[in-house]
């Protein structure tokens, strides 16, 4: 190995492509791990919360994978601490671990008819241990391969994380498309589902192999030897003025957006295209993985990118683009997915009259509202159906109905109802709400002959080239942006709170800004006005970093 440079360590050519591969390949076996759950939530809302009616069973499906993520700035503080005490390789090396042996369980679990509330129990629990190693995985990964990097190509390498991401996603899905489609539907639902979580002790073997063959950092060993380690990560990191001001400023200008871009065009387009127009969940795992597969090279042409131009302009741009892309990308794709959907809509619009001091907002990312009253049950249906309504303010104390063309529906009060009888209530509004929206013309499924596959895949590439324009060079970037001592504190947790948090939580919430707006498209709100927020912080205020030197 090569001595160091005045821009951080250099490694040889072979060993940084061995550093690169170790760490990368690591890193995408586990995000598959973590991003499994992704195409399941809809069976493992069946599975593990049978008991409950289906929107809160997927509400709550939702709440656990927010679990997840919510957990994870608290890793990013464990392994944080590890990493900046001990050394990149042993806290990286432990978090593969925990999540390789987590998502193995996953697939153990009994089922809630076999095991009543012991079974989502269990579940969240193990998804809150996949959060806790993920909040310690990519900032040891992305710090390990910039520690090793040659400073005029530190934003080509260490853009392959970001990369592994999309291999580690796409792999997700590409394992349970396979394992549905061998098994049918049937099989699949009843006990195939675990297949794609058991396969994860594979990707552990082979992960902890790899992590094994790497060596400590050149700058962690240069620090160690210089006696210049942190004696207290977090009062260096979060108490002293200057650094806490480079902690907000990842947060705010990097993290919020790569929060709201990354899981708005890989998540919430899937939520959307599925839950909202309808579309069969083959075809949507079909587009999805095409769309992991052409955007994965992206990332390394927009890490690369930036060691010419500089990180700022590159990440600055994909936020511009995406933001300018949203509004009317989605709605682009309604009328490619479902056209008669879109027709209906302007042919017959919904209208709910409702007193509005009956509705509530229906965000429960834990899982345990009802949502009772007759607006709730109204509008989550609706919402359930695809459908976008006005909302009418009604006298105080009045029944809430629902408008559709002709046709005037009444919802049901189950604030006092017994929960078999609640559930027997929704179902009689979800009856009554479809056959009124099938005889004004709503779709109630899309119309295979009428989708346009492609035309939905362009759409999402330009959202794509959007966040991997921030993706790619991030990694560099926030490396870049904090000195050596504290760098795996102080990076890991404004990545976590931004990614875990704005962007683990965003599908619970925008579900439920649709479902009390009524427009389908409102939930949109919540990404732009983030990414807005990081485009006015990264351009007044965030420095160019790729010249800094990471010895530092």
């Amino acid at each position: 190995m090569a001595g160091s440079t005045s821009g951080g360590a250099t490694s040889a050519p072979s060993d940084i492509r061995v550093v690169v591969a170790a760490s990368s390949a690591g890193t995408a076996f586990e995000w598959y791990d973590f991003f499994v759950f992704v195409p399941l939530a809809t069976i493992i809302s069946k599975t593990f919360f049978a008991g409950l009616n289906d929107t809160a069973a997927y509400v709550f499906a939702l709440g656990s994978f927010a679990a997840g993520f919510a957990f994870r700035p608290v890793g990013a503080l464990i392994f944080g601490r590890v990493g900046d005490r001990a050394g990149r390789k042993g806290a990286f090396l432990i978090t593969v671990i925990m999540m390789g042996s987590a998502t193995f369980c996953i697939g153990l679990l009994p089922t809630y008819a076999q095991a009543g509330l012991i079974s989502p129990s269990l579940f969240i629990l193990l998804r809150i241990i996949q959060g806790i190693a993920l909040g310690g995985e990519w900032g040891g990964a992305a710090i390990y391969i910039a520690e090793h990097s040659p400073p005029n190509k530190r934003g080509f390498f260490t853009s392959w994380i970001g990369a592994a991401a999309a291999f580690g996603l796409g792999g997700a899905l590409i394992v349970t498309l396979i394992t549905r489609t061998v098994l049918g539907d049937m099989a699949f639902n009843a006990w195939g589902w675990r297949i794609p979580f058991l396969a994860s002790v594979i990707l552990l073997a082979v992960s902890v192999w790899f992590r094994l063959k790497l060596s400590e950092s050149p700058v962690f060993q240069k620090m160690h030897a210089e006696g210049r380690r942190s004696t207290r990560p977090y009062a260096d990191a979060f108490l002293e003025p200057h650094s806490l001001k480079r902690v907000l400023l990842a947060l705010f200008a990097v993290m919020v957006a790569q929060g709201t871009v990354w899981y708005t065009t890989f998540f919430y387009a899937q939520f959307f295209i599925e839950k909202i127009l309808k579309v069969a969940p083959n075809t949507v795992n079909a587009i999805m993985i095409a769309l992991v597969v052409l955007s994965a090279p992206l990332y390394i042409v927009f890490g690369a990118l930036s060691d010419r131009i500089g990180r700022k302009a590159v990440m600055a741009g994909g936020m511009i683009l995406f933001t300018a892309a949203l509004w009317p990308g989605f709605h682009l794709i309604t009328r490619a997915a479902n056209p008669a959907l879109a027709e209906a809509a302007q042919r017959a619009p919904v209208t709910v009259i409702a007193d509005p001091a009956q509705c509530t907002l229906q965000f429960d990312p834990v899982g345990k509202a009802q949502f009772r009253t007759a607006c709730d049950i109204l509008k989550g249906a609706l919402t359930n159906a695809g459908v976008s309504y006005h909302n009418v303010k009604a006298a105080p104390g009045a029944s809430p109905v629902a408008k559709i063309g002709d046709a005037t529906v009444a919802s049901v009060d189950g604030r006092t109802l017994s929960a078999p009888a609640l559930k027997a209530a929704r179902a009689t509004v979800s009856a009554r709400l479809a056959a009124a929206l099938s005889k004004a013309g709503y779709p109630l499924r899309t119309d295979p002959a009428r989708t346009n596959a492609p035309l939905i895949l362009a759409v999402l590439l330009v959202f794509a080239v959007g966040a991997t324009a921030l993706y790619g060079p991030q990694a560099a970037c926030l490396v870049e942006l904090f000195p050596s001592k504290v760098r795996y504190t102080a990076l890991s947790l404004p990545y976590h709170i931004g990614t875990g948090w704005v962007g683990g939580f965003l599908p619970a919430t925008a579900y439920a800004m649709v479902a009390a707006s009524g427009d389908s498209y409102f939930g949109l709100w919540y990404p732009i006005i983030g990414t807005v927020i990081s485009i006015v912080a990264t351009l007044l205020f965030l420095p160019e970093t790729r010249t800094r030197d990471l010895n530092l």
